[in-house]
């Protein structure tokens, strides 16, 4: 008996199916972190670049000031007791009778000139600073300086702050500062991640950079590693500048009244003084040369200085005569360096009295944060130390952003008939592959975040259209 076997027709094989989209899942999170990283880093990277390029410089003011303006800045030859204040000012009229008396300073150290500071029309919101040698009354010299700094130092700030731009420019560095943070955050947590998953699971590892490694690799470790060293300078420069930016700084402002943090305010009125009237001859009138101010008597300074030492007032101070006949001599120390001193105290000169005082030791913490902050990002605070620590943070931020768009060139295509000048964005569609509780809460709080800091919350959605274009451009070419 024969059989026949039956064998089913042939089927054509079936086209493999196309992976279903993944799920959401924390791997979105660190997507989405790719994504933001990789286009803050190439669009910001030229603001951080060119704040850390200027910043470096502006870290050595105080050497170079001493380089080109040493004659009016030094003493030649110390010794002896210091002239009587009077007479100093005396000198720097003699020398100088333009303008207005605005304030003294006295010299910081023994090696230091006293500045005499007037307030001349002609200069707007600068100042002409006479520098007198203490010892013997000889005037060495006058800059037009702004806020106490030199030409050369105004010059570096203006160049650091707004690229000499003026207001339009401080955006520039309100970008620098908004981002800086972020970016240092992002890579922060991206490097770690990694370093969990594919690198040595030790310390090692994860801030130092591996040498073994060949290519984009290599470079990616030399700039995470580096920028883990960094995070700490870069949140603390991101803070401490946006504190006084333009937009972020203003809603500091706002946050510090709210919580009642800002520093204590001298009443400046003596006693018995009516109220500052609303017609310019309150607390703020005279400055500029009218008032009384603009006939102070050289030897009112010399009671004003008596009076603040009385009140242990000691160090350089700074002593501006009263804007009106209702108010009185102000005395504000103005010692930068750790410890520093801010106390300020109102003198009547006709009594010697002290009629008010702010201590520094009476500051909110969120005031002493701040002013401190401010020191130390300018490279004041502690000295030859805290400019060489903000030096190599900025040359550090400086290769970091080279070896970012290093890896950026690296990763580009290289094949024939794909070659192309720089590499791929990470993929797009990353917010779809989050948890929702990321979702709700992230939400509101970039939302918040926007508020706070208005420049990074215009530069987000800027970016986020930028990505939703580069999009619709991709599906029309494949379409």
């Amino acid at each position: 008996m024969s059989s026949t076997s039956q064998h089913a027709p042939p089927t054509a094989p079936s086209a493999p199916a196309e992976p279903p989209p993944p799920g959401r899942s924390w791997q979105g999170v660190r997507a989405l972190l790719t994504r933001l990283h990789f286009y803050a880093g190439v669009f910001v990277a030229p603001f951080l670049l060119v704040a850390a390029l200027t910043g470096l410089v502006y870290a050595f003011t105080p050497q170079l000031d001493q380089l080109v303006y040493g004659d009016q800045l030094r003493v030649e030859q110390t010794g002896g007791q210091p002239r009587p204040l009077a007479e100093q000012i005396a000198a720097a009229r003699t020398a100088h009778p333009e303008g207005t008396l605005a304030s003294v300073i006295t010299p910081p150290g023994p090696d230091d000139t006293t500045r005499v500071v007037l307030s001349v029309p002609e200069l707007g919101e600068k100042q002409r600073t006479v520098f007198v040698d203490p010892y013997t009354a000889k005037v060495q010299g006058a800059l037009t300086t702004w806020s106490g700094s030199t030409p050369l130092t105004t010059w570096l700030d203006d160049l650091h702050r707004n690229l000499h731009l003026g207001e339009t420019g401080r955006l520039y560095s309100e970008v620098a500062a908004s981002w800086l943070w972020v970016i240092a955050a992002g890579g922060l947590v991206l490097w770690l991640g990694r370093s969990r998953g594919q690198r040595a699971k030790s310390v090692r590892g994860v801030v130092l950079p591996d040498r073994s490694a060949q290519g984009v690799r290599r470079t990616r470790s030399w700039h995470a590693a580096t920028g883990v060293w960094l995070a700490l300078g870069l949140f603390f420069l991101s803070a401490t500048g946006l504190t006084w930016s333009q937009y972020a700084g203003e809603r500091f402002g706002q946050f510090l009244d709210v919580v009642k943090g800002g520093a204590p305010k001298l009443d400046p009125r003596l006693p018995g003084a009516p109220p500052a009237a609303a017609d310019g001859t309150g607390e703020h009138a005279g400055h500029g040369g009218a008032g009384q101010s603009a006939a102070a008597d050289p030897a009112d300074f010399e009671k004003a200085l008596a009076a603040a030492r009385k009140a242990d007032l000691d160090g350089t101070v700074t002593l501006t005569p009263p804007a009106d006949a209702s108010s009185a001599w102000v005395v504000a120390q103005s010692d930068n360096v750790w410890p520093v001193h801010y106390d300020k105290v109102a003198v009547d000169t006709a009594t010697g009295e002290v009629t008010s005082r702010t201590r520094w030791a009476d500051y909110p913490l969120t005031a002493k944060l701040s002013k401190l902050g401010v020191q130390g990002h300018m490279g004041v605070l502690f000295g030859l130390a805290n400019q060489i620590v903000l030096a190599l943070v900025a040359i550090g931020l400086i290769l970091v952003t080279v070896w970012g768009y290093r890896m950026w060139w690296q990763r580009r295509p290289t094949r024939e008939g794909r070659k192309s000048a720089l590499g791929k964005p990470p993929v797009r569609g990353a917010w779809r592959r989050l948890p929702l509780p990321v979702l709700v809460v992230g939400v509101p709080v970039t939302a918040a975040l926007g508020w706070a800091l208005p420049v990074l919350g215009v530069t987000l959605l800027g970016f986020l259209l930028v990505d939703v274009t580069a999009g619709l451009i991709r599906r029309r070419r494949r379409a």
